[in-house]
């Protein structure tokens, strides 16, 4: 009997398989045939646009500024102590008042006003043998005139007179010196001020030079700050600069450079400058923390971009505008080449036009081409920017 034949061919294998199990099932196609497309398959899901925020540039006057910390002073601010010893007698309240040379402390002063009063003894006692000297010689005069006495005995009158004035005069000096030590045992505001500190009480027995009280006045504050040196051209008397107090939520102030030091620190490489704030309402506490910003150069029409919105690689700097195209706006980088810089802003040298819309937010995650939605808030130009800065979230004439 005949044996039955094996199919040998593969093809006709599988179509036999296929017929028998599965029909017209896609995997019984032949091998190399691809399934057959569904004409009404849609075209792949278009890319989500992103949502960023914009910034229009326009030509604007820009100030690189050079912002430093500084400290606040105040230059009547003095610590006051008695040039002599002894037990003090009376102080002055803790947050008086005081006017310019009001005693603001006493010390026990009976030593020195007992020489006080012995020195004026003495003065009388040289005044009464001044007078008696002066009548002798009025009356030897006459007398020598007529050469009733001789030239010696008269020389000798003289000198008692000139003796008895030179006395009164030592009489009277050390009757000034008595009272000078007296004022020793008076502690004297040498301005108008604040007691801001007390330094002992009554009663207490201190010795010259011991700190009694503190004298404040800060109606007129300093601002002082440290200048690296190679900024030692762009800082003179004169020159204006802005006072921030951004820790204390208080209005920046304006202020005119009144000092700026000849000198260079060897340990910090600053140099010393100082401005003078006006401060009647006494908001401005010495020792406070402030910032100062001082106007290096000013450029008009400057393109002015927040330094957030500068993206940086190897390549160097670049910034995403709006494109406009038929499907709608799309992100274009753009390299630039960067200017001066001031807090937030820094000005663009070349790679951008007025005109132009900058992605201010958003920006870090998009690439080249990507689509864009943009927000309907426009961005607000940079903090550091004038006023007049006018910003859009989508205004005509963005990137090609």
């Amino acid at each position: 009997m005949n044996s039955p034949r094996l199919v040998r061919s593969p093809r006709l294998l599988r179509a036999m398989i296929c017929a028998g199990l599965l029909g017209a099932a896609w995997g019984c196609q032949p091998p190399g045939d691809a399934p057959a497309a569904d004409a009404g398959a849609p075209d792949a899901a278009p890319r989500k646009a992103r949502r960023v925020t914009a910034l229009a540039l326009e030509p604007q006057r820009f100030e690189e500024q050079l912002e430093l910390p500084a400290d606040i002073t105040a230059p009547n601010d003095a610590t006051l102590s008695a040039r002599g010893a002894g037990t003090v007698k009376a102080i002055v309240e803790l947050g008086a008042t005081v006017t310019e040379n009001q005693v603001v402390a006493k010390l026990d002063a009976s030593a020195p006003e007992a020489a006080v009063a012995q020195a004026a003894a003495g003065v009388a006692q040289a005044e009464a043998a001044l007078g008696l000297a002066e009548e002798n010689h009025r009356r030897q005069k006459p007398l020598h005139d007529r050469k009733i006495i001789s030239d010696l005995e008269f020389q000798q009158i003289a000198a008692q007179l000139d003796q008895a004035r030179a006395a009164v005069k030592q009489a009277r000096a050390a009757v000034r010196a008595a009272r000078t030590q007296v004022g020793f045992y008076e502690v004297i505001a040498p301005f108008a001020g604040t007691v801001e500190q007390r330094f002992v009480e009554a009663g207490e027995q201190i010795n010259p030079g011991q700190p009694v009280v503190r004298i404040i006045d800060t109606r007129l504050v300093r601002v002082q700050a440290g200048v690296p040196e190679r900024f030692a051209n762009d800082v003179r008397q004169g020159s204006t600069l802005k006072v921030r107090f951004n820790a204390y939520g208080m209005a920046d102030r304006d202020a005119t450079v009144t000092f700026v030091g000849r000198t260079i620190d060897p340990r910090s490489r600053t140099f010393t400058i100082e401005a003078e704030l006006q401060n009647e309402d006494g908001q401005l506490k010495p020792a406070m923390i402030a910032r100062i910003a001082l106007t290096r150069s000013a450029t008009e029409g400057a393109l002015v971009v927040p330094q957030t919105a500068v993206l940086r690689d190897e390549e160097g700097a670049s910034v995403f505008l709006v494109g406009d195209t038929p499907k709608g706006p799309v992100a274009r980088r753009a390299r630039v080449e960067l200017g001066p810089a001031s807090g937030n802003a820094v000005s663009v040298a070349q790679g951008l036009k007025a005109g132009d819309r900058v992605v201010v937010l958003g920006q870090n995650a998009l690439n080249d081409g990507d689509p864009i939605s943009l927000g309907d808030e426009p961005a607000k130009a940079p903090a550091s920017a004038p006023k007049s800065a006018s910003a859009s979230a989508a205004p005509k004439g963005g990137a090609r």
